[in-house]
């Protein structure tokens, strides 16, 4: 008889975050189906039937990891205020890996030599940007933002989080820094950085 989907679901994911801890700790080496199938208590033989094979397994921590980024920042709650919005985003991308440090080096950091994400991998990455690029690209055309590409806003914004929070998951911050408030004035000053001079009405007398 089958196993139950829950079942499988259930291991794929414990798989899934194991791989990632492996991954993270000891580097691309350490990820033998072997070992992973004897650390989550299952056999190889159910490692192979879940992923298939180690670059499909590689895939498939890549996905999750999108998959939980992704849900976290469209649940994000939005105001219209394109500043706020832009450090709820942020705020939401600093908790996405605090709550999976183990996936975001497959991520963000080509932490496997020579591995590519498949077609469907990179489609569901790029999706979970598009909170991101509807905000920017609706300030700027409201005359919010300053006249300038989209791009050029979305990309210094995903650098300065993406920055500041591989700093905070490396360790190589300093002790007495207040992470989280620096994070959030960080975030403000560059969002509001990208704001179009108001002009005033009035003329000096």
């Amino acid at each position: 008889m089958a196993r139950p989907r829950t079942h499988d679901e259930a291991l794929r994911l414990k798989l899934l975050d194991r791989a990632g801890e492996l991954l993270a700790a000891d580097g691309p080496k350490a990820l033998s189906l072997r070992k992973l199938a004897a650390d989550a208590g299952t056999s190889t033989t159910a490692v192979y039937s879940l992923f298939g094979s180690k670059p499909d397994l590689v895939n498939a921590l890549y996905t999750e990891g999108f998959r939980r980024f992704g849900a976290r920042m469209a649940g994000t709650p939005l105001t219209g205020d394109p500043v706020e919005d832009l450090v709820a985003l942020g705020s939401a991308y600093r908790t996405s890996a605090l709550a999976d440090p183990h996936l975001y080096g497959i991520m963000f950091t080509k932490s496997v030599p020579g591995f590519e994400p498949n077609e469907d991998a990179e489609k569901l990455a790029r999706e979970t940007l598009k909170p991101l690029e509807r905000i920017i690209r609706r300030a700027i055309a409201d005359g919010v933002f300053l006249d300038v590409p989209p791009e050029t806003v979305a990309v210094g914004c995903w650098a300065i989080v993406h920055g500041l929070v591989s700093l905070e998951l490396t360790g190589n911050l300093p002790d007495e820094f207040d992470i989280t408030g620096a994070y959030e004035a960080a975030l403000r000053a560059n969002a509001s950085g990208w704001l179009r001079p108001q002009t005033s009405g009035t003329v000096p007398s």
